[in-house]
């Protein structure tokens, strides 16, 4: 039986690594939603990358226009794997927060969220390939 402890930990500790999704990675933000409750709605698509590293830190490279509106974030963040939800922290940042994954699958995330205030956020990526 004390042969047996050990394998059967390591084991475990694959079958949860193997459980948890593969964030770590370069993925485009194919689609941004902000949509509040009275109806104004912006959508912005292809709009720049989520770098994911080991360690949980990551990089931003994010720019879009709307109206007149000029939007640009490139800056590191830390993030945070829960069951069902994923945290981003970044300063001045509209991704700050904590995000419910709604799909996830090694080749596309679908995030959602709230500001507090009767608006909500979709957050689409998909995994671009890695290239060696």
């Amino acid at each position: 039986m004390k042969k047996a402890l050990p394998i059967l930990s390591i084991v475990s500790l694959m079958l949860l690594a193997s459980c948890s999704p593969k964030l770590v990675g370069t993925w485009q933000i194919t689609g941004y939603e902000n949509k509040t409750v009275g109806g104004e709605q912006i959508n912005v698509s292809n709009i720049g990358t989520m770098t994911f590293k080991k360690g949980n830190n990551g990089l931003k490279e994010i720019k879009y226009s709307v109206l007149a509106n000029q939007v640009s974030d490139t800056s590191a963040f830390k993030w945070k794997l829960g069951e069902e939800t994923i945290t981003i922290q970044s300063d001045g940042s509209d991704l700050n927060k904590t995000w419910i994954v709604m799909k996830n699958s090694g080749k596309t995330q679908v995030w959602k969220s709230t500001d507090g205030k009767n608006t909500v956020q979709t957050l689409e990526l998909k995994k671009l390939k890695e290239t060696k």
